[in-house]
C-alpha cells in the first residue's frame, strides 16, 4: 500500500488535555510512579460523588431509556431545560423545538460547527480558550481568529482587539462565560458590549455557559441570550461539572433570537441530530432532578464547601512560590497562573510542563494547550482535597527554587 495520508484538516487539531503529557503521565503510572493528574476537570476521580437526587432519578426510571428517544432529547428533559433557562436564567423567546440534548456540550457544539460553519468563515475565539472550540472550527474548515482576554482586566475580553479582527468573513463570536481556563465571570457591561459588537457586525453568538452554577464569592452569572434577546444566540450548558456526572456526557443547547436565524439554524442542526438517531437516553433521565437540585452544587461553592476550600488552599500555596502569579477565579475550579519566564528562562511551556511532571509527579496543561500565544501560563485544576493540592504545589515550589530551562 502506498503512503496513507490523513485528512489535511487534522493538521492543526490538538488536544493537549489528553495529549503527549497525559500519555507520559500514564506511562509513569504504569511504572509505579504515582501522578497527580490536574490536566482535566473530572471531579469524580477526586472523590466527588453524584448527588442522591440524580441517583434516584436514574435508578427509578431506567426502563424509560431502553428505546431510542426523540432526536432532540426526551420531552421531560427538554421541559426541565426550558424551565431552567426561562425561569432561572431569564431567557425569552425560547421554544421547546429549539432545544437539543446531546452527549455532552462537545457533541452539540460539533453539531453547530458542522451545520453552520462554512469553508472560509472566520470565527472569533477567545485566547485562552477551551480547545474543543478551536478544534471544531478547524474540523469544519473555517478559521479561528483569536481575540485576547486580558489578564490585567480580570481576564475579560479585550473589546478593541475584537473589533480590530472583524472582517467581511467573520460569522460568529464565541464567549466562554464563566471561562475555562481562567475561571473569570463576565459582568453585564462586558456582555452587553460584546453583544453590541455582534449586533453591529451581523454576527451570531455562541455562548458556552456550562459553569454557570459553579460560582463563588457572591458573583452572579447572566446569560448572553438574556441580555441580548434580539440577537441570534446559541447557549450551551450541561451537568458534567455542576452535578459530578462527567461520564454521563449530558449537555444541551438552546437556540434563541430572530426567526431569520433560529429557523434555518434549527433545521440544519436537526439534520445532524437525526444522523446519530438520539442522545444517550439513559443519562437524560437525570436532567429534571439535577436542574431542580441547585443545593448540592451551591454547598460546594461557599466557605466550608469543598470547592471553595480547595480554591483557597490553592491560592495560599501559589502565594508561596516566587515567580508564579495569578488572577483569582470566581467560578469553576480552574486557575490560569502566570510564570515569570525571565526568572526561569522558559521559552517552551510544553517542556516546562514535562519537567514539572517528571520531577514533581504533577500533571497540568501548559497555556499553549489553550491557544495562549506565550509560554508563560498553565492551567491548574483545583480538585484535590486542600491538603493534597497544598502538598503538590509545595513540591512544585521546591523544584522551581533552582529551576531554569536550558
Amino acid at each position: 500500500m502506498s503512503e496513507f495520508k490523513v485528512a489535511a484538516r487534522m493538521a492543526p487539531v490538538h488536544s493537549d488535555i489528553r495529549g503527549p503529557l497525559f500519555v507520559e503521565a500514564n506511562a509513569m503510572t504504569a511504572r509505579g510512579i504515582p501522578v497527580m493528574k490536574l490536566n482535566t476537570g473530572n471531579p469524580a476521580t477526586f472523590g466527588f460523588g453524584m448527588p442522591d437526587s440524580l441517583r434516584s432519578a436514574l435508578l427509578d426510571n431506567v426502563d424509560k431509556a431502553v428505546g431510542y428517544c426523540d432526536l432532540k432529547g426526551m420531552p421531560e428533559a427538554r421541559q426541565a431545560i426550558y424551565d431552567y433557562h426561562t425561569t432561572k436564567k431569564g431567557l425569552t423567546g425560547v421554544s421547546m423545538d429549539r432545544i437539543f440534548v446531546g452527549n455532552g456540550v462537545s457533541e452539540v457544539a460539533n453539531m453547530v460547527a458542522t451545520a453552520l460553519f462554512d469553508v472560509g468563515d472566520e470565527i472569533l475565539v477567545p485566547s485562552p480558550s477551551y480547545s474543543l472550540w478551536t478544534n471544531l472550527v478547524y474540523l469544519s474548515e473555517a478559521t479561528p481568529v483569536f481575540y485576547t482576554c486580558d489578564e490585567k482586566s480580570n481576564w475579560y475580553p479585550d473589546l478593541d482587539d475584537i473589533r480590530s479582527k472583524i472582517t467581511p468573513k467573520t460569522k460568529a463570536l464565541l464567549l466562554i462565560n464563566p471561562n475555562n481556563p481562567t475561571g473569570a465571570v463576565y459582568p453585564d457591561e462586558v456582555i452587553l458590549a460584546l453583544a453590541q459588537i455582534a449586533r453591529e457586525n451581523d454576527l451570531f453568538i455562541l455562548s458556552d455557559e456550562i459553569y454557570d452554577r459553579l460560582l463563588m464569592d457572591g458573583v452572579t452569572h447572566r446569560s448572553t441570550a438574556e441580555l441580548a434577546p434580539d440577537l441570534p444566540v446559541i447557549t450551551f450548558n450541561g451537568l458534567s461539572k455542576s452535578h459530578i456526572v462527567c461520564g454521563f456526557r449530558c449537555g444541551w443547547m438552546v437556540i434563541t433570537g430572530p426567526e431569520s436565524f433560529t429557523v434555518p439554524a434549527t433545521e440544519a442542526i436537526q439534520k445532524i441530530a437525526a444522523m446519530r438517531l438520539c442522545g444517550n437516553a439513559l443519562t437524560q433521565l437525570v436532567i429534571p432532578a439535577a436542574l431542580n437540585d441547585p443545593e448540592s452544587t451551591e454547598a460546594m461553592m461557599v466557605p466550608g464547601g469543598r470547592l471553595y476550600e480547595q480554591r483557597e488552599a490553592t491560592c495560599k500555596a501559589l502565594d508561596k512560590i516566587p515567580g508564579i502569579t495569578y488572577v483569582k477565579n470566581h467560578a469553576a475550579f480552574y486557575l490560569f497562573p502566570k510564570i515569570d519566564t525571565k526568572k526561569f528562562k522558559i521559552t517552551n511551556d510544553k517542556e516546562f510542563a514535562m519537567d514539572i511532571l517528571h520531577n514533581t509527579q504533577v500533571l497540568f496543561v501548559p497555556g499553549s494547550g489553550f491557544d495562549w500565544p506565550e509560554p508563560d501560563h498553565f492551567r491548574l485544576v483545583m480538585l484535590p482535597k486542600p491538603e493534597e493540592i497544598t502538598a503538590a504545589l509545595g513540591r512544585i515550589g521546591d523544584y522551581l527554587a533552582t529551576y531554569h530551562q536550558d
